[in-house]
């Protein structure tokens, strides 16, 4: 899958495919995207090649309290990817409106549906959450396995430091 800011100065591909896609409905998300929801595709942080561009990166506060890390194309501000404190750098949430193909890329989960607004429905079979979820009852077992590849590469890697 292939990305892109509005302006075109950073572009990128995903080398695999998501773990999982939230559609998070928090307000939160509803006020950093202008938007109803936000729509992000979890993916390991490895897994974004820059094809152009260099994004920078912005500390800003979450409604964790724990902060996130923004990439956004330094020309347009346009927000590509977030860390999130809980998953780390190891894993991105890419936003799924700078994809090429975005409207491939349906949620997996609705999240955070407790503050949704009253007007939306949820699609038949819809994984629905009043907020959030427990990974290992949600996600694939491919993604379960990713995932947990990926936490074991980076403590080892810090284990190395």
């Amino acid at each position: 899958m292939k990305g892109r800011c509005t302006c075109g100065e950073i572009r990128f591909h995903l080398t695999d495919t998501p773990l999982i896609t939230h559609c998070c409905h928090c307000t939160w998300c509803q006020r950093e995207s202008g938007s109803a929801f936000a729509l992000n595709a979890m993916i390991e942080t490895r897994c974004i090649a820059l094809d152009g561009g260099r994004p920078e990166e912005l500390a800003l506060p979450s409604a964790s309290g724990k902060g996130q890390i923004v990439a956004r194309c330094p020309r347009c501000q346009v927000a590509l990817w977030s860390h999130y404190a809980g998953a780390g750098r190891a894993f991105a949430f890419v936003r799924v409106g700078t994809l090429d193909d975005a409207a491939s890329v349906a949620p997996d989960v609705h999240i955070f549906t407790d503050s949704a607004h009253p007007w939306i429905t949820f699609p038949e079979g819809a994984k629905v959450f009043p907020a959030f979820y427990r990974r290992s009852e949600t996600w694939r077992p491919e993604a379960l396995a990713r995932g947990e590849a990926e936490r074991a590469r980076q403590a080892q890697q810090q284990q190395q430091q």
